[in-house]
Formats: structure tokens, C-alpha cells, sequence
């Protein structure tokens, strides 16, 4: 018994350990890039660890926010522009199709999610020619609809694969009642599945904000008017003519990381009832 005891106390020690590190090991970037962003270039040139003169400043912010060539404020309102909506189309749709998945028996049911699944594997650069050639067949280049539309549909196939697994592990016979009393489907689904399932949907809401958000890459390909570039796209632009201006850079960088830190924040007790479900099927 002591034996035993001991042997998960250790492995519990071991864990902390482990998890400790792998914190320390992302934090210390973070950090950095954390302290280049309150001090002036003068001190960063000499490396952010050193803290023999520490002058700390909001100009770095405060330059980064109003950059005269790529300011970060019309950047984070052209990002919202494309989050929302490209957040909400992919997890509303993938909703609808994974009920269905999860609930009805349909011929190649089967072999048509397996296909969902394998389009989760195509990598973006793959299918970057295809996908700008069709964009600029449609108009939709250097649009924000295009954009949208991109998002959504690289979307659709994990938070559909997120969400049937979810459906899965509801009782079943809620719905079975339901229908006894003379609920629609469509009745059953907006009335009774989707506020039960309203974690996993807080939960894929905040995945596909974050990684909408956080895209360069296909930001990149369809949006290059420099009035409609995103807050991913202007950071570059704050390196400076000249030289790279470090401060400012960083301040960027803190500005546009925080909006997908905060959404989290907001929305951590709902993401990890969602996540549990989801892994618990």
C-alpha cells in the first residue's frame, strides 16, 4: 500500500515536472517578445533579458496602433470583419450536417464522413492555385467575402467531425420524446439538441475564431489592397524602412495575440465541457 502510495506521488511529481517545463519552454518567447514591447530600442538592441537599465513605455503600442503605414487598428477591424462571420457560417452549417450524421441512416452515410474526414488532411498549400484561380473566376479576390467563404468551407469538415462525435453522446431518448409529443426534426434540433449542445458549439466557435483570426496564409493570397489587410498581414509592415524598429514590431504582435487570448479567456468554462464530451464518446 505504501508502495503503491509512493508511486503516484512520484508520477504525480513527474507530471507537474514535465508540465512545468513544456510551460517554461512557451513562455519564454512569449516573454520576450513581452518585454521588447515596453522598453525603447535602445535597450532591446542590448538583448530584453538585460535589466541593468529598464525604461519601461507604452509608445511602442501606442505607435503600433496609429503606424502611419499599416496601423494595427484598422487592421483588427478588418480581422473582425472576417472572424465573425467566417466563425459563425462554418460552426452553424457543420451543426446541421453533423445532427444529421449523428441521427439519420442514410445510403453511403458512412463512406460520405469518411470522405468529410479525409478533406481535414489536404494541406492549405495544396490547394492554394485551385483555390485563388477559382476565387478570380468568381470576383472574389481581394474581397472579403471570398475570404469568408475560403474559411468557411476549410471549416466546415473538422467542426463537422468535432460536432457529430459531440451529437453522439446525448441521450437519445429526449429527442425519442419529443417526437411522441409531435416535434419536427427542425424543431427538435433549434429547440432541444442545440442548447444541449451549446458547449461543443462554444467550443468550435472558439477553435475557428482562433485560427481565422491567427491566419497569414490565405490572407495572404486573397487580400492585398492595403487598406483591407488584416492585423496578421500589417505586422510585417511594422518592421520599419531602414531598420526594424523591435518595440513596435513586438507591440503588434502583443495587440493581435491578445484578441484570440481573451476570447478564450471568456469562453474557457464552456471550450472544456465541449472538449470533454467530445473526447469522452
Amino acid at each position: 500500500m505504501m508502495r503503491t502510495v509512493g508511486c503516484s506521488s512520484g508520477h504525480k511529481v513527474i507530471t507537474y515536472v514535465a508540465a512545468g517545463l513544456i510551460a517554461l519552454i512557451w513562455l519564454i518567447p512569449f516573454l520576450g517578445v513581452f518585454m521588447a514591447s515596453i522598453r525603447p530600442l535602445s535597450e532591446i538592441n542590448r538583448g530584453w533579458w538585460r535589466f541593468d537599465s529598464f525604461t519601461p513605455t507604452f509608445k511602442n503600442y501606442v505607435g503600433a496602433w496609429n503606424h502611419p503605414a499599416a496601423p494595427i487598428s484598422e487592421g483588427m477591424l478588418n480581422s473582425l470583419k472576417v472572424a465573425i462571420p467566417a466563425t459563425i457560417i462554418p460552426v452553424f452549417v457543420a451543426s446541421i450536417a453533423a445532427y444529421g450524421f449523428a441521427r439519420f441512416k442514410f445510403r453511403g452515410r458512412d463512406q460520405l464522413f469518411i470522405l468529410v474526414v479525409a478533406l481535414m488532411t489536404l494541406p492549405q498549400q495544396m490547394i492554394a492555385v485551385p483555390m485563388f484561380q477559382m476565387m478570380n473566376k468568381l470576383g472574389a479576390v481581394d474581397s472579403y467575402s471570398g475570404l469568408i467563404l475560403v474559411h468557411s468551407a476549410w471549416g466546415i469538415p473538422w467542426a463537422l467531425y468535432f460536432m457529430r462525435n459531440y451529437f453522439t453522446t446525448l441521450p437519445i431518448e429526449v429527442e425519442e420524446a419529443a417526437k411522441v409529443d409531435g416535434a419536427s426534426d427542425w424543431r427538435i434540433f433549434f429547440q432541444i439538441i442545440m442548447p444541449m449542445a451549446l458547449p461543443a458549439i462554444a467550443s468550435a466557435a472558439v477553435l475557428q475564431f482562433m485560427w481565422v483570426w491567427s491566419d497569414f496564409f490565405l490572407a495572404l493570397i486573397l487580400i492585398y489592397s492595403p487598406a483591407k489587410l488584416l492585423a496578421t498581414q500589417r505586422v510585417p509592415l511594422l518592421r520599419g524602412i531602414y531598420h526594424v524598429d523591435w518595440g513596435i514590431l513586438a507591440a503588434g504582435s502583443i495587440i493581435v495575440m491578445a484578441v484570440p487570448i481573451i476570447v478564450f479567456a471568456v469562453m474557457q468554462r464552456y471550450y472544456i465541457r465541449g472538449m470533454v464530451g467530445w473526447v469522452s464518446k
